[in-house]
């Protein structure tokens, strides 16, 4: 197949070279047909030039500047919406932060008042049990006394009795409670 196609191209290449446009040469190099060239060149390239200049850049520029009125426009926005997010981001942590504030004083107010009311309640406890003390005491103290005013009545009954039944005559009973009392206050 590829003997068949490089056939075809010479016998394609041997008719062209052997036609009358060949044999004259190009005409578009021919030095004859430069000014009738240079003529419609400068023509073509005026009329591409109106057209271009009038038509398709002044629509280029405008979807160029659409875009970038676009671009600025949403960078505006962002830039709006990020000073936004971070202002409520500034909210936010100021309204914990306050937050925070408030509940460590209620925190610390409910320590407080129930420092106050253990300290209320210990106080009261301490005056009762200093009235039970007190009242305790004097019940022993009283206690104290009318047992000791039994031993030293008990005492002068049993020393006048023993003194009795040693000498057999029984002491005055002066004497015995003076002897008595100078015991119970050596004892004391």
């Amino acid at each position: 197949m590829r003997i068949l196609n490089s056939t075809i191209v010479m016998s394609l290449a041997a008719t062209f070279v052997a036609s009358p446009a060949f044999a004259a040469g190009l005409p578009q190099l021919d030095p004859k047909n430069f000014s009738s060239q240079l003529i419609w060149l400068v023509i073509t390239f005026v009329i591409l030039y109106a057209l271009m200049s009038k038509v398709a850049l002044p629509k280029i520029g405008e979807v160029l500047e659409e875009r970038q009125n676009k671009i600025d426009d949403n960078l505006a926005k962002a830039e709006e919406l990020q000073s936004q997010s971070n202002a409520a981001a500034e909210a936010y942590k100021a309204s914990l932060a306050n937050a925070r504030a408030k509940a460590f004083d209620a925190i610390r107010e409910v320590k407080d008042k129930g420092y106050a009311e253990a300290a209320q309640r210990q106080s009261a406890l301490n005056a009762d049990l200093k009235a039970k003390i007190a009242t305790s005491e004097k019940a022993i103290y009283k206690a104290r006394d009318e047992a000791l005013g039994g031993i030293a009545a008990v005492a002068t009954d049993v020393a006048t009795s023993a003194v009795e039944k040693l000498i057999g005559e029984a002491p005055k009973d002066a004497t015995v409670g003076a002897a008595i009392n100078a015991a119970l206050k050596d004892r004391a």
